[in-house]
C-alpha cells in the first residue's frame, strides 16, 4: 500500500512539474513576442496601433475621406502648419485639419489619452509615412 501511495505522489508531482514547465515556455514565447514588437520600427508600431487598438481606420483611410480626413491629408496639413499631432491626440491641441469633425474625434480621446508618448509618436510617424 505504501508503494502505491508513494508512486501516486511521484506521478502527481511529475505531472505538476510538466505543466509548470509548459507554462514557463508560454511565458517565454509571450516575452519573445513582446520584445519583437518593441524592436519594430516606429512606423510599423504606429501602423499596428492605428489599425488595431486605436481603431483609427474606422474613420481615416490612406487616400480618401471617410468620416474623418484621409491619412495623407492629415500628414500634409500637419507638416505644412507645423502642427503637434501628439499634443492633439492627448486632447490638448486645437483641430487644424477639419475642425467641423472635431466633436467626432473628441470621442476617441478616451483611447488616445491612455496611450504612451511612444505610442502616439509612433502613430505620428506612421501618418507622416504617407507623404513618401
Amino acid at each position: 500500500m505504501k508503494k502505491i501511495l508513494f508512486l501516486s505522489a511521484v506521478l502527481a508531482f511529475a505531472s505538476c512539474k510538466k505543466e509548470g514547465s509548459e507554462s514557463k515556455d508560454q511565458t517565454t514565447e509571450s516575452y519573445s513576442e513582446g520584445e519583437s514588437a518593441k524592436a519594430a520600427t516606429p512606423e510599423a508600431l504606429g501602423k499596428e496601433i492605428f489599425e488595431g487598438r486605436g481603431n483609427c481606420t474606422a474613420c481615416h483611410q490612406p487616400d480618401q475621406k471617410v468620416i474623418g480626413p484621409s491619412i495623407k491629408e492629415i500628414a500634409k496639413i500637419y507638416k505644412d502648419k507645423k502642427g503637434d499631432m501628439v499634443t492633439f491626440l492627448k486632447g490638448n491641441g486645437e483641430p487644424i485639419v477639419d475642425p467641423s469633425q472635431f466633436s467626432v474625434m473628441q470621442t476617441n480621446f478616451a483611447i488616445t489619452k491612455e496611450m504612451s508618448d511612444e505610442d502616439l509618436k509612433a502613430i505620428e510617424t506612421y501618418i507622416y509615412s504617407h507623404l513618401k
